[in-house]
């Protein structure tokens, strides 16, 4: 078996819709939502070492290595199946931090899984979301590798299927804290709870985000690309902010409209996906083991 994994992707999300329900004991939001992957990713190379040192080999901005989620998703895959072996990490940086997007959450769970491919630590699928878990909410979704109905606090998931289609993404330009966004008093907390029969491929552009109106509250420009975006169909953000995003039936659309974004913004167009790219580079690596 090789030991190294290049140009391994973590792909991008989108919520086609997030519903904040109710609040646990412990402080945690309960949620609905429909993740949708799509082929905007981060990058990331992993070199296995003998000496069991866990190395990020190059540096991103206001990321110290120590805190980095790929690193603690290195680590805890290590500690927990007792593997002796290291790696060298390197992590190709495209996708915003703190745009709603889910990078960081995605750029940990391709750690776990490739190196539970390249360490032949032989974890399952669900093995590998239960400790994903650990590391953020959103890590469970991408292990599941497939788009998904969530519930709970985003790890209770059913595979759904979406429309094919292309997707124009505008970056305000603003990076949201997570907390700052669940902690506004003005959240809407009590949104009845639908169903997955409920959620539709015709319908699922026209729910809404309940975190929305508290980050275009306290984040202005977030409003202002909403509203900019919403002349072409129905935009709203992603997650928790900040980025906006609308759905077009075609690329030929979508790059229409990406001529027209004002140049303030960095904005871009992707497809969505059906299923996590990295099921099948690592179905291709198999075959060659």
């Amino acid at each position: 078996m090789s030991s190294t994994l290049m140009h391994c992707p973590a792909p991008a999300k989108l919520n086609l819709f997030l519903h904040v329900t109710g609040r646990r004991a412990d402080g945690y939001h309960l949620l609905q939502t429909a993740f949708q992957l799509i082929d905007r990713s981060d990058m990331l190379d992993f070199e296995s070492r003998t000496d069991g040192k866990i190395v990020r080999s190059n540096d991103i901005p206001d990321v110290p290595a120590a805190s980095d989620l790929i690193v603690r998703a290195a680590q805890l895959l290590q500690q927990a199946t007792g593997c002796p072996s290291g790696v060298n990490l390197t992590l190709h940086k495209i996708l915003p931090m703190g745009g709603g997007l889910g990078g960081g959450s995605s750029d940990a769970a391709t750690t776990l899984m490739a190196l539970n491919h390249l360490w032949r630590t032989g974890l399952s699928r669900q093995q590998l979301m239960e400790l994903g878990l650990q590391l953020g909410a959103d890590v469970p979704f991408f292990i599941f590798g497939e788009n998904a109905f969530a519930e709970g606090v985003g790890e209770k998931l059913q595979s759904i299927q979406t429309p094919e289609c292309w997707f124009v993404v505008i970056e305000p330009g603003v990076h949201i804290p997570t907390p700052a966004i669940f902690s506004a008093k003005e959240l809407t907390r009590d949104t009845k709870p639908v169903r997955i029969a409920d959620f539709s491929s015709n319908a699922e552009m026209h729910w809404k985000n309940d975190l929305q109106t508290v980050a275009c509250a306290l984040f202005p420009e977030v409003e202002n690309a909403v509203r900019w975006l919403s002349q072409f169909g129905n935009a709203k953000m992603t997650g928790s902010g900040s980025c906006v995003f609308c759905a077009f039936p075609d690329e030929a659309s979508a790059s229409r409209v990406i001529m027209q974004i004002p140049d303030r913004w960095t904005a871009w167009k992707a497809k969505s996906l059906i299923r996590h790219p990295m099921t099948e580079l690592l179905q291709k690596e198999n075959l060659v083991c």
